[in-house]
Protein backbone atom coordinates (compact mmCIF):
# COMPACT_ATOMS: atom_id res chain seq x y z
CA UNK A 1 0.00 0.00 0.00
CA UNK A 2 1.30 3.43 -0.83
CA UNK A 3 1.76 6.05 1.84
CA UNK A 4 -1.23 8.22 2.65
CA UNK A 5 -0.81 11.99 2.61
CA UNK A 6 -3.25 14.76 3.35
CA UNK A 7 -4.81 15.20 -0.11
CA UNK A 8 -5.11 11.44 -0.68
CA UNK A 9 -8.58 10.95 0.77
CA UNK A 10 -11.30 13.21 -0.57
CA UNK A 11 -14.21 14.37 1.55
CA UNK A 12 -17.81 13.57 0.58
CA UNK A 13 -19.51 16.13 -1.69
CA UNK A 14 -21.98 17.11 1.00
CA UNK A 15 -19.12 17.97 3.37
CA UNK A 16 -17.12 19.70 0.64
CA UNK A 17 -20.03 22.03 -0.13
CA UNK A 18 -20.79 22.86 3.50
CA UNK A 19 -19.57 26.12 5.00
CA UNK A 20 -16.35 25.63 6.92
CA UNK A 21 -16.88 25.52 10.69
CA UNK A 22 -14.11 26.39 13.15
CA UNK A 23 -14.24 23.85 15.98
CA UNK A 24 -12.35 20.57 16.24
CA UNK A 25 -12.99 17.86 18.82
CA UNK A 26 -9.80 15.94 19.67
CA UNK A 27 -10.24 12.39 20.96
CA UNK A 28 -7.57 10.18 22.52
CA UNK A 29 -9.14 6.77 23.09
CA UNK A 30 -7.46 4.25 25.37
CA UNK A 31 -8.56 0.72 26.21
CA UNK A 32 -10.70 1.94 29.13
CA UNK A 33 -10.56 5.71 28.77
CA UNK A 34 -11.33 8.66 26.49
CA UNK A 35 -9.53 12.00 26.81
CA UNK A 36 -11.02 14.89 24.88
CA UNK A 37 -10.65 18.57 24.12
CA UNK A 38 -12.78 20.91 22.04
CA UNK A 39 -10.84 23.72 20.38
CA UNK A 40 -11.77 26.78 18.33
CA UNK A 41 -9.29 26.93 15.49
CA UNK A 42 -9.77 30.64 14.84
CA UNK A 43 -7.34 31.24 17.69
CA UNK A 44 -6.53 27.78 19.06
CA UNK A 45 -8.48 28.44 22.24
CA UNK A 46 -9.96 25.60 24.27
CA UNK A 47 -13.69 25.50 24.84
CA UNK A 48 -13.87 22.34 26.95
CA UNK A 49 -11.78 19.39 28.10
CA UNK A 50 -12.39 16.19 29.97
CA UNK A 51 -11.66 12.58 30.70
CA UNK A 52 -13.73 9.41 30.90
CA UNK A 53 -11.92 6.62 32.71
CA UNK A 54 -12.60 3.11 34.00
CA UNK A 55 -14.95 2.43 31.08
CA UNK A 56 -16.74 -0.89 31.60
CA UNK A 57 -16.58 -0.70 35.39
CA UNK A 58 -19.21 0.14 37.97
CA UNK A 59 -17.14 3.10 39.10
CA UNK A 60 -16.64 4.75 35.71
CA UNK A 61 -15.69 8.42 36.10
CA UNK A 62 -16.32 11.38 33.80
CA UNK A 63 -14.75 14.74 34.58
CA UNK A 64 -15.73 17.63 32.31
CA UNK A 65 -14.32 21.15 32.44
CA UNK A 66 -15.85 24.00 30.46
CA UNK A 67 -12.98 26.37 29.71
CA UNK A 68 -15.02 29.44 28.81
CA UNK A 69 -16.53 29.79 32.29
CA UNK A 70 -18.38 27.57 34.72
CA UNK A 71 -17.40 24.90 37.20
CA UNK A 72 -15.98 21.48 36.44
CA UNK A 73 -18.48 18.64 36.63
CA UNK A 74 -17.78 15.09 37.72
CA UNK A 75 -19.91 11.98 37.72
CA UNK A 76 -19.18 8.46 38.91
CA UNK A 77 -21.55 5.90 37.42
CA UNK A 78 -21.32 2.81 35.21
CA UNK A 79 -20.33 3.56 31.59
CA UNK A 80 -20.57 0.30 29.70
CA UNK A 81 -18.44 0.96 26.62
CA UNK A 82 -16.87 3.60 24.40
CA UNK A 83 -20.20 4.33 22.68
CA UNK A 84 -21.75 5.13 26.05
CA UNK A 85 -18.66 7.16 26.97
CA UNK A 86 -18.86 9.35 23.86
CA UNK A 87 -22.59 9.82 24.31
CA UNK A 88 -21.89 10.98 27.88
CA UNK A 89 -19.21 13.36 26.58
CA UNK A 90 -21.66 14.71 23.98
CA UNK A 91 -24.24 15.29 26.72
CA UNK A 92 -21.74 17.25 28.83
CA UNK A 93 -20.69 19.36 25.85
CA UNK A 94 -24.35 20.04 25.04
CA UNK A 95 -24.90 21.46 28.53
CA UNK A 96 -22.39 24.16 27.61
CA UNK A 97 -23.92 24.74 24.18
CA UNK A 98 -21.05 22.85 22.51
CA UNK A 99 -22.82 19.66 21.45
CA UNK A 100 -21.59 17.24 18.79
CA UNK A 101 -24.54 18.26 16.60
CA UNK A 102 -23.30 21.86 16.43
CA UNK A 103 -22.86 23.22 12.87
CA UNK A 104 -19.68 24.89 14.16
CA UNK A 105 -17.97 21.51 14.58
CA UNK A 106 -15.66 21.09 11.58
CA UNK A 107 -14.17 17.68 12.32
CA UNK A 108 -13.12 15.15 14.92
CA UNK A 109 -9.38 14.53 15.19
CA UNK A 110 -8.24 11.18 16.56
CA UNK A 111 -4.87 10.35 18.04
CA UNK A 112 -3.67 7.08 16.53
CA UNK A 113 -0.46 5.70 17.97
CA UNK A 114 0.88 3.62 15.08
CA UNK A 115 0.66 4.47 11.39
CA UNK A 116 3.64 2.38 10.29
CA UNK A 117 5.21 3.50 7.02
CA UNK A 118 1.80 3.85 5.42
CA UNK A 119 0.60 7.07 7.02
CA UNK A 120 2.98 9.98 6.74
CA UNK A 121 0.41 12.76 7.19
CA UNK A 122 -2.94 13.34 8.89
CA UNK A 123 -5.54 11.38 6.94
CA UNK A 124 -9.32 11.57 6.51
CA UNK A 125 -10.65 8.23 7.73
CA UNK A 126 -12.49 5.87 5.41
CA UNK A 127 -12.85 2.08 5.25
CA UNK A 128 -9.42 1.58 3.71
CA UNK A 129 -7.77 3.68 6.42
CA UNK A 130 -9.57 1.73 9.14
CA UNK A 131 -8.42 -1.53 7.56
CA UNK A 132 -4.79 -0.39 7.49
CA UNK A 133 -4.85 0.81 11.12
CA UNK A 134 -6.25 -2.61 12.00
CA UNK A 135 -3.52 -4.33 9.97
CA UNK A 136 -0.96 -2.49 12.11
CA UNK A 137 -2.31 -3.92 15.37
CA UNK A 138 0.51 -6.52 15.67
CA UNK A 139 3.07 -3.69 16.04
CA UNK A 140 0.83 -1.70 18.43
CA UNK A 141 -1.35 -4.27 20.24
CA UNK A 142 -2.02 -2.06 23.27
CA UNK A 143 -2.89 1.14 21.43
CA UNK A 144 -4.29 0.73 17.92
CA UNK A 145 -7.30 -1.42 18.98
CA UNK A 146 -8.40 1.25 21.46
CA UNK A 147 -7.82 4.00 18.90
CA UNK A 148 -9.97 2.08 16.41
CA UNK A 149 -12.76 1.67 18.95
CA UNK A 150 -12.86 5.42 19.53
CA UNK A 151 -12.86 6.16 15.80
CA UNK A 152 -15.65 3.72 14.97
CA UNK A 153 -17.75 4.98 17.84
CA UNK A 154 -17.33 8.62 16.78
CA UNK A 155 -18.08 7.74 13.16
CA UNK A 156 -21.31 6.04 14.23
CA UNK A 157 -22.36 9.10 16.21
CA UNK A 158 -21.50 11.60 13.45
CA UNK A 159 -21.24 9.73 10.12
CA UNK A 160 -21.61 13.03 8.24
CA UNK A 161 -18.60 14.66 9.90
CA UNK A 162 -14.98 14.38 8.68
CA UNK A 163 -12.96 12.17 11.01
CA UNK A 164 -9.20 12.59 10.80
CA UNK A 165 -6.45 10.29 12.08
CA UNK A 166 -3.26 11.97 13.32
CA UNK A 167 -0.48 9.46 13.86
CA UNK A 168 2.18 9.47 16.60
CA UNK A 169 4.61 7.90 14.15
CA UNK A 170 4.04 10.26 11.19
CA UNK A 171 6.57 12.96 12.14
CA UNK A 172 9.32 10.35 12.26
CA UNK A 173 8.69 8.92 8.77
CA UNK A 174 11.23 11.43 7.41
CA UNK A 175 14.06 9.48 9.06
CA UNK A 176 16.56 8.17 6.51
CA UNK A 177 16.85 4.42 6.14
CA UNK A 178 20.23 4.58 7.87
CA UNK A 179 18.43 5.68 11.03
CA UNK A 180 15.22 3.67 10.64
CA UNK A 181 16.67 0.26 9.77
CA UNK A 182 17.88 -2.27 12.32
CA UNK A 183 20.96 -4.27 11.33
CA UNK A 184 19.14 -7.58 10.96
CA UNK A 185 18.31 -9.73 7.94
CA UNK A 186 16.45 -7.47 5.51
CA UNK A 187 13.97 -10.12 4.35
CA UNK A 188 13.00 -10.97 7.92
CA UNK A 189 12.71 -7.31 8.86
CA UNK A 190 10.50 -6.49 5.88
CA UNK A 191 8.30 -9.54 6.33
CA UNK A 192 7.53 -8.61 9.94
CA UNK A 193 7.66 -4.81 9.59
CA UNK A 194 10.62 -4.55 11.95
CA UNK A 195 12.12 -1.07 11.84
CA UNK A 196 12.33 2.04 14.00
CA UNK A 197 9.09 4.02 13.85
CA UNK A 198 9.33 6.39 16.82
CA UNK A 199 6.49 7.83 18.89
CA UNK A 200 5.38 11.08 20.58
CA UNK A 201 5.49 12.51 17.05
CA UNK A 202 2.81 15.17 17.59
CA UNK A 203 4.78 16.48 20.57
CA UNK A 204 8.12 16.49 18.73
CA UNK A 205 6.52 18.26 15.76
CA UNK A 206 4.89 20.92 17.93
CA UNK A 207 7.91 21.54 20.16
CA UNK A 208 10.46 21.70 17.36
CA UNK A 209 8.32 24.28 15.56
CA UNK A 210 7.65 26.26 18.75
CA UNK A 211 11.38 26.27 19.55
CA UNK A 212 12.17 27.81 16.17
CA UNK A 213 9.53 30.45 16.83
CA UNK A 214 11.08 31.15 20.24
CA UNK A 215 14.39 31.79 18.49
CA UNK A 216 12.70 34.06 15.96
CA UNK A 217 13.56 31.75 13.07
CA UNK A 218 11.74 29.60 10.54
CA UNK A 219 11.65 25.84 11.31
CA UNK A 220 13.59 25.07 8.13
CA UNK A 221 16.48 27.18 9.43
CA UNK A 222 16.82 25.49 12.81
CA UNK A 223 18.33 22.23 14.09
CA UNK A 224 16.77 21.11 17.37
CA UNK A 225 17.20 18.25 19.81
CA UNK A 226 13.79 17.70 21.43
CA UNK A 227 13.67 15.90 24.79
CA UNK A 228 10.12 14.75 25.57
CA UNK A 229 10.47 13.66 29.19
CA UNK A 230 7.36 12.29 30.84
CA UNK A 231 6.52 8.87 32.25
CA UNK A 232 7.23 7.83 28.67
CA UNK A 233 10.31 9.60 27.33
CA UNK A 234 11.84 10.09 23.90
CA UNK A 235 14.42 12.23 22.14
CA UNK A 236 14.51 13.39 18.54
CA UNK A 237 16.99 15.05 16.22
CA UNK A 238 15.16 17.54 14.00
CA UNK A 239 17.02 19.11 11.08
CA UNK A 240 15.24 21.99 9.37
CA UNK A 241 11.83 20.90 10.61
CA UNK A 242 12.26 17.23 9.63
CA UNK A 243 13.00 14.38 12.01
CA UNK A 244 16.24 12.58 11.13
CA UNK A 245 16.47 10.34 14.21
CA UNK A 246 14.47 9.44 17.30
CA UNK A 247 15.07 7.25 20.34
CA UNK A 248 11.98 5.03 20.37
CA UNK A 249 11.90 2.18 17.89
CA UNK A 250 9.56 -0.59 16.77
CA UNK A 251 7.75 0.04 20.04
CA UNK A 252 7.98 2.75 22.72
CA UNK A 253 10.33 0.52 24.76
CA UNK A 254 13.60 1.57 23.09
CA UNK A 255 15.67 4.60 24.06
CA UNK A 256 15.71 6.68 27.23
CA UNK A 257 15.14 5.42 30.77
CA UNK A 258 11.44 5.98 31.47
CA UNK A 259 9.03 5.75 34.37
CA UNK A 260 8.40 2.02 34.00
CA UNK A 261 10.24 1.10 30.76
CA UNK A 262 13.86 0.01 30.57
CA UNK A 263 14.86 1.80 27.39
CA UNK A 264 18.02 0.60 25.64
CA UNK A 265 19.60 -2.66 26.76
CA UNK A 266 21.37 -5.70 25.34
CA UNK A 267 18.69 -7.83 23.56
CA UNK A 268 20.44 -10.94 24.88
CA UNK A 269 19.04 -10.07 28.33
CA UNK A 270 15.73 -11.43 27.02
CA UNK A 271 17.29 -14.77 25.98
CA UNK A 272 19.05 -14.98 29.34
CA UNK A 273 15.81 -14.44 31.26
CA UNK A 274 14.07 -17.11 29.18
CA UNK A 275 16.85 -19.71 29.42
CA UNK A 276 18.20 -19.07 32.90
CA UNK A 277 15.32 -17.29 34.60
CA UNK A 278 12.61 -19.51 33.13
CA UNK A 279 10.49 -16.46 32.33
CA UNK A 280 7.81 -16.49 29.64
CA UNK A 281 7.56 -13.96 26.80
CA UNK A 282 4.62 -12.26 28.54
CA UNK A 283 6.50 -12.09 31.85
CA UNK A 284 9.50 -10.46 30.18
CA UNK A 285 7.22 -8.05 28.32
CA UNK A 286 5.65 -7.01 31.62
CA UNK A 287 9.05 -6.72 33.29
CA UNK A 288 10.55 -4.44 30.64
CA UNK A 289 7.47 -2.28 30.01
CA UNK A 290 5.88 -2.02 33.45
CA UNK A 291 8.43 -2.98 36.11
CA UNK A 292 11.64 -1.42 34.83
CA UNK A 293 12.96 2.09 34.32
CA UNK A 294 12.79 4.32 37.38
CA UNK A 295 10.22 2.19 39.18
CA UNK A 296 12.39 -0.89 38.73
CA UNK A 297 15.50 0.90 39.93
CA UNK A 298 14.11 2.58 43.04
CA UNK A 299 10.41 1.77 43.41
CA UNK A 300 9.18 5.22 42.30
CA UNK A 301 8.40 6.57 38.84
CA UNK A 302 7.47 10.09 39.98
CA UNK A 303 10.49 12.35 39.48
CA UNK A 304 9.32 14.67 42.26
CA UNK A 305 9.39 11.83 44.76
CA UNK A 306 12.73 10.58 43.47
CA UNK A 307 14.27 14.04 43.89
CA UNK A 308 12.85 14.29 47.41
CA UNK A 309 14.48 10.98 48.26
CA UNK A 310 17.77 12.08 46.65
CA UNK A 311 17.77 15.23 48.78
CA UNK A 312 17.28 13.05 51.87
CA UNK A 313 20.31 10.92 50.97
CA UNK A 314 18.52 7.85 49.56
CA UNK A 315 21.17 5.92 47.61
CA UNK A 316 18.72 3.88 45.48
CA UNK A 317 16.99 7.05 44.37
CA UNK A 318 20.35 8.68 43.66
CA UNK A 319 21.44 5.74 41.49
CA UNK A 320 18.14 5.78 39.60
CA UNK A 321 18.49 9.51 38.95
CA UNK A 322 22.12 9.12 37.84
CA UNK A 323 21.23 6.31 35.40
CA UNK A 324 18.37 8.41 34.01
CA UNK A 325 20.69 11.39 33.46
CA UNK A 326 23.52 9.27 32.04
CA UNK A 327 21.23 7.87 29.32
CA UNK A 328 19.80 11.30 28.60
CA UNK A 329 23.26 12.83 28.24
CA UNK A 330 24.29 10.04 25.86
CA UNK A 331 21.39 10.83 23.55
CA UNK A 332 22.12 14.56 23.62
CA UNK A 333 25.69 13.82 22.52
CA UNK A 334 24.61 11.29 19.90
CA UNK A 335 22.07 13.62 18.33
CA UNK A 336 24.53 16.50 18.41
CA UNK A 337 26.78 14.30 16.28
CA UNK A 338 23.89 13.32 13.97
CA UNK A 339 22.89 16.94 13.37
CA UNK A 340 26.40 18.38 13.16
CA UNK A 341 25.10 21.81 14.10
CA UNK A 342 22.63 22.32 16.95
CA UNK A 343 20.76 25.59 17.43
CA UNK A 344 18.69 24.55 20.44
CA UNK A 345 17.85 21.82 22.89
CA UNK A 346 14.21 21.84 24.02
CA UNK A 347 12.92 20.16 27.18
CA UNK A 348 9.22 19.30 27.21
CA UNK A 349 6.48 17.13 28.82
CA UNK A 350 5.89 16.62 32.54
CA UNK A 351 9.47 16.06 33.70
CA UNK A 352 11.09 18.18 31.02
CA UNK A 353 8.89 21.18 31.78
CA UNK A 354 8.88 20.96 35.57
CA UNK A 355 12.02 19.24 36.87
CA UNK A 356 14.78 21.87 36.99
CA UNK A 357 17.31 19.41 38.52
CA UNK A 358 16.88 17.09 35.52
CA UNK A 359 17.55 19.90 33.05
CA UNK A 360 20.57 21.14 35.00
CA UNK A 361 22.09 17.68 35.37
CA UNK A 362 21.50 16.74 31.73
CA UNK A 363 23.39 19.80 30.45
CA UNK A 364 26.12 19.85 33.11
CA UNK A 365 29.58 19.09 31.68
CA UNK A 366 28.60 19.83 28.09
CA UNK A 367 30.09 23.32 28.02
CA UNK A 368 32.55 22.32 25.26
CA UNK A 369 29.50 21.72 23.05
CA UNK A 370 28.29 25.27 23.66
CA UNK A 371 25.67 24.14 26.17
CA UNK A 372 24.97 25.72 29.54
CA UNK A 373 22.06 26.43 31.87
CA UNK A 374 21.55 29.65 33.83
CA UNK A 375 20.58 28.53 37.35
CA UNK A 376 18.26 31.47 37.97
CA UNK A 377 16.44 31.11 34.66
CA UNK A 378 16.22 27.34 35.13
CA UNK A 379 14.51 27.78 38.50
CA UNK A 380 11.68 29.89 37.04
CA UNK A 381 8.37 28.07 36.50
CA UNK A 382 5.95 29.06 33.80
CA UNK A 383 3.52 27.94 31.10
CA UNK A 384 5.18 29.79 28.22
CA UNK A 385 8.19 28.76 26.11
CA UNK A 386 11.36 30.25 27.62
CA UNK A 387 15.13 30.15 27.34
CA UNK A 388 17.13 28.89 30.33
CA UNK A 389 20.60 29.24 28.80
CA UNK A 390 22.88 32.23 29.42
CA UNK A 391 22.41 35.14 27.03
CA UNK A 392 25.76 34.48 25.30
CA UNK A 393 25.34 30.68 24.98
CA UNK A 394 26.30 29.26 21.59
CA UNK A 395 23.39 26.78 21.73
CA UNK A 396 20.02 27.79 23.17
CA UNK A 397 18.53 25.61 25.91
CA UNK A 398 14.77 26.02 26.15
CA UNK A 399 11.75 24.81 28.07
CA UNK A 400 8.84 24.50 25.65
CA UNK A 401 5.52 23.21 27.03
CA UNK A 402 4.10 20.66 24.63
CA UNK A 403 0.54 20.78 23.31
CA UNK A 404 -0.31 17.54 21.54
CA UNK A 405 -4.05 18.26 21.48
CA UNK A 406 -3.50 21.59 19.74
CA UNK A 407 -1.14 19.90 17.28
CA UNK A 408 -3.76 17.23 16.48
CA UNK A 409 -6.45 19.90 16.11
CA UNK A 410 -4.20 22.05 13.92
CA UNK A 411 -3.34 19.16 11.60
CA UNK A 412 -6.98 18.05 11.48
CA UNK A 413 -8.29 21.52 10.68
CA UNK A 414 -5.62 22.17 8.07
CA UNK A 415 -6.63 18.96 6.27
CA UNK A 416 -10.36 19.68 6.42
CA UNK A 417 -9.79 23.26 5.28
CA UNK A 418 -7.59 22.09 2.39
CA UNK A 419 -10.20 19.55 1.32
CA UNK A 420 -12.96 22.14 1.47
CA UNK A 421 -11.01 24.81 -0.44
Amino acid sequence: MTAHSSPATALPDEVRSAPLATRVLVLNSGSSSVKYQLLDMRDGSRLAAGLVERIGEETSRLKHTPLTGGESREQIAPIADHEAALKAVAAELAKDGLGLDSPELAAIGHRVVHGGQTFTDPTVIDDSVLAEIERLIPVAPLHNPANLTGIRTAMALRPDLPQVAVFDTAFHTTMPESAARYAIDVKTADEHRIRRYGFHGTSHAYVSRATAELLGKAPQDVNVIVLHLGNGASASAVRGGRCVDTSMGLTPLEGLVMGTRSGDMDPAVIFHLMRVGGMSTDEIDTLLNKKSGLIGLCGDNDMREIRRRVDEGDERARLAFDIYIHRLKKYIGAYYAVLGRVDAIAFTAGVGENAAPVREAAIAGLEELGLAVDSDLNAVRGDEPRLISPRDARVAVAVVPTDEELEIATQTYALVGESNA
